[in-house]
């Protein structure tokens, strides 16, 4: 059964907005985790270097950020059925990265809502792109 707050939202509702500022010391946290050691993510030089402004966070933790923007909207009993992200941009350490989604279908049916999520930088462009299809409750 679909939440009242998401059947009352409707296709095109949006997410409220989620500002995230990145850290360096997260960054090389999620880079243990994620195994990416990649010196773009916490040597500014290297980062430079390698063509980019300074530290870049890394496109899966921006991604991460979507996921839990859109599960934590729908509620406790959703998860993703499916979840896929795109990275358009990079974004530096430091700075507000906002995650913001729409709804774009929703089936009451199935108990199945279909996001539209995206990251974006300080200047407004977008960073990441994903879309997904959250579960409300028991597979159908």
């Amino acid at each position: 059964m679909i939440p009242e707050h998401i059947a009352s939202a409707g296709v095109g509702f949006e997410l409220p907005a989620r500002v995230h500022t990145t850290t360096a010391a997260q960054l090389v946290r999620y880079a243990g985790a994620a195994h990416d050691s990649s010196g773009i993510h916490y040597d500014v030089d290297y980062a430079r270097q390698r063509g980019f402004d300074g530290v870049i966070v890394h496109g899966f933790l921006k991604a991460g950020f979507l996921a839990e923007l859109g599960k934590d909207w729908a509620g406790s009993d959703a998860w993703y059925r499916r979840f896929g992200a795109r990275y358009s941009g990079t974004d530096l350490v430091g700075t507000p990265i906002v995650c913001r989604g729409r709804v774009t279908d929703i089936d009451m049916e199935t108990a199945q809502v279909a996001l539209e999520l995206w990251t974006e930088s300080v200047d407004g462009r977008r960073t990441t792109t994903a879309n997904g299809i959250i579960q409300i409750g028991e597979s159908a």
